[in-house]
């Protein structure tokens, strides 16, 4: 029998995932168990669940405790999607590095917010894991949670369990890219590789045709580089198109934030960039997404089950029923792609079948690009070595690495907003020596 834990069930992405598993067909019933240490939107999550479940008319049953180890026993797949004290420290995580000139417009994988997520991530998420080796030792863990690949690298360092990142920049990317060129989506071709939210669309073809000399000529048009304003700009100079939106992209490098001006020119509205976006809209957008599944089970609103691109259910398929599948996963760098640490967390293409997810050989990067993925690896590695050690030494070198806050502040400066951060967060995050 089938048995699926979502920790962290009372997260938007349990609706697609869920719907995504209960849409396989040939995998009639089973249990899904959900964990999350809030018992009101635990509840509002397992009625959903139910309710889609008898909307698909399957035998599956959901089990819910906000005590995970009196659900999760038995579990093939943990799915990892939780979030730790983000309501409390959001503002924190903008205002207190916006003092200091950083200016950030997610915040949650690189910079000041991405280093203290991964401070209050990390020790909880540890504890889950010891809780799946001894409850479900042969589970494969998927990890939503960001940031992605600090979480996955340790994961990696810490369990001998199959763990694989998991994210939709892949999907969503090379979808806009087809829209971008003019292009069918099933007639494009690429090949990808790099970090989660930094992986380089190396190749992109259509039939046979390399598509970046016509993506470089359609940019002339204003209204086209303002759709993608930071991610084309970088093409043009790099060479290649990344994976993740412009505004996420812009925090991971040191070219577009570190003035004004540069964020007037490239960083405009929402996920293009716009200042605070998330610390001024998750609270919103979270408080939204409940009420919205409660008018779905009030009947309010209607309740479609309409499959996502995320892979979670993808992989579940392919190992559950043997059926060969594609992936991009976040894996450790066994000589994935070589010009990158191999002791990272890389980003590639993945077979999936019954012995579970098979990572592909990608090559070496171009250079220039590698460097870039590299200065990001070079601060999940303290960042997650800061919670391991419990040292803030490293934590405190983590943001003294970070791309943005090195390209606005100075070592002392950054060392100030560092200690700053650290005391108004000392409930969230664990003491470090």
């Amino acid at each position: 029998m089938t048995k699926i834990s979502i920790i962290g069930a009372g997260s938007a992405f349990t609706q697609e995932i869920t719907t995504d598993i209960l849409l396989i067909e040939g995998i009639e019933g089973g249990t899904l168990a959900l964990v999350d240490i809030d018992g009101e939107r635990l509840e509002i999550a397992r009625k959903l669940v139910a309710r889609i479940i008898e909307k698909t008319g399957k035998k599956w049953n959901v089990i819910a405790s906000t005590d995970r180890r009196e659900v999760i026993g038995g579990s093939q797949f943990v799915i990892n999607q939780i979030e730790v004290g983000g309501l409390q420290t959001v503002r924190y995580e903008y205002e207190i590095p916006l003092k200091y000139g950083v200016n950030q417009c997610i915040g949650d994988t690189l910079g000041p917010g991405g280093l203290f997520k991964t401070l209050r991530t990390l020790p909880a998420w540890m504890d889950i894991v010891r809780d799946i080796e001894d409850l479900c030792p042969d589970a494969t863990i998927l990890n939503y949670t960001n940031p992605m690949s600090a979480v996955t690298l340790l994961t990696s360092r810490i369990t001998t369990l199959p763990v694989v990142g998991l994210c939709h920049s892949i999907q969503n990317t090379s979808s806009q890219l087809a829209k971008y060129a003019g292009v069918p989506y099933e007639q494009m071709q690429w090949k990808a590789g790099g970090i989660n939210h930094m992986s380089w669309f190396v190749e992109l073809t259509h039939e046979g045709q390399d598509l970046y000399p016509l993506l470089l000529e359609k940019i002339q048009d204003p209204e086209l580089l303002k759709k993608d304003p930071v991610r084309f700009d970088a093409m043009k100079y790099l060479g290649a198109f990344v994976s993740e939106s412009s505004g996420h992209f812009s925090e991971y490098i040191p070219y577009y934030r570190k003035r004004q001006s540069l964020i007037d020119q490239h960083c405009n509205s929402g996920y293009n960039g716009a200042t605070g976006y998330y610390a001024e809209n998750w609270p919103i957008w979270r408080k939204e997404n409940d009420e919205k599944i409660i008018e779905q089970l009030e009947g309010k609103r209607p309740l479609e089950l309409q499959p996502s691109n995320e892979y979670a259910a993808i992989i579940i398929e392919g190992m559950l029923k043997n059926e060969p599948k594609v992936i991009y996963g976040n894996v450790p760098n066994t000589g994935l792609i070589t010009n990158l640490p191999s002791d990272g967390i890389v980003e590639v293409a993945c077979m999936i079948d019954r012995n579970g997810i098979h990572p592909c050989h990608f090559g070496s990067l171009p250079e220039h690009l590698a460097a870039l993925c590299r200065s990001n690896m070079a601060f999940f590695e303290l960042a997650a070595g800061a919670v391991l050690h419990k040292d803030k030494e490293m934590a405190r070198h983590a943001l003294m690495v970070d791309p943005l806050s090195a390209a606005v502040c100075s070592l002392e400066e950054i060392g100030e907003m560092f200690e700053e951060l650290y005391e108004a967060e000392r409930d969230f995050v664990p003491v470090l020596k």
